[in-house]
């Protein structure tokens, strides 16, 4: 079984469902763009920051999102 990495889980679960391009993503969690495309592409883990910003649009914890 394929582990996925954490970005393909905001892009399938939080990003689409919303119809979110990336700059409005990163504008609505926060982040600068060019980190939430590092994420989104599996070059980096979550940060804090986009952690607390999917917290804070309403997104689960912030614990939840740096457990996975």
């Amino acid at each position: 079984m394929k582990n996925s990495h954490p970005g393909e889980f905001i892009q399938a679960e939080v990003m689409e469902p919303l119809s979110l391009v990336i700059e409005d993503a990163a504008r609505r969690f926060g982040v600068p763009v060019d980190l939430l495309v590092a994420v989104l592409e599996g070059h980096a883990p979550i940060p804090q920051a986009l952690a607390d910003g999917l917290e804070r649009a309403g997104f689960s914890t912030a614990r939840f999102w740096m457990a996975l």
